[in-house]
């Protein structure tokens, strides 16, 4: 099988999160490339794509709103996974749980999205981003859940297994979802 991970990050540490799917699927038997969205020119050789971005200012980056929009046709014939890396707020909880996601969920038939916990260096921020982080208690670390994040990859390539498996005629759907 094979699986594109494209992500669009501002900082590196979204991209580090695709990085770190992709070896969990590698692990798991999966082919699995790594591009930037904006380097894509098509997903039609992949059995399932993974989108993920980082969230600022409440919105997904434009990179990758902009990559669903190009290829939504051919993503619709194929598993989607989305990802969301957001930050963390004092309360040591994810900052963001809505800013449109659901309508990329709804143009691409997506099978899932995941908020993941993300990472914030204030020495990368510009000033303005360092006052916005500020003002909406969001806090400086790690606070990425490798854990997490494996078992995210675990997730998907199970689930493009059990559609390949469903599509050569090996398993039922039945089967495949654990209703034998």
């Amino acid at each position: 099988m094979r699986i594109l991970v494209a992500a669009a990050s501002k900082h590196g540490s979204t991209a580090e999160i695709a990085t770190a799917l992709a070896a969990a699927m590698r692990h798991r038997g999966a082919q699995v490339d790594v591009v930037p969205p904006e380097q894509v020119g098509s997903v039609d050789e992949y059995n399932a794509v993974v989108v993920g971005s980082a969230v600022y200012r409440f919105r997904w980056l434009r990179a990758a709103r902009a990559f669903v929009r190009a290829h939504e046709e051919s993503l619709r014939r194929r598993d989607v996974f989305l990802f969301s890396s957001v930050p963390v707020t004092k309360g040591i909880r994810a900052a963001h749980n809505s800013y449109g996601v659901a309508s990329v969920e709804n143009r691409t038939g997506a099978r899932g999205h995941r908020l993941l916990t993300g990472k914030l260096d204030p020495s990368r921020l510009g000033a303005g981003e360092r006052a916005m982080a500020r003002m909406c208690g969001v806090r400086a670390g790690d606070f990425r859940d490798w854990d997490a994040i494996g078992s995210f990859a675990t997730e998907i390539v199970d689930r493009v297994s059990e559609r390949g498996a469903e599509e050569d005629g090996t398993v039922t759907a039945g089967q495949a979802d654990g209703r034998r």
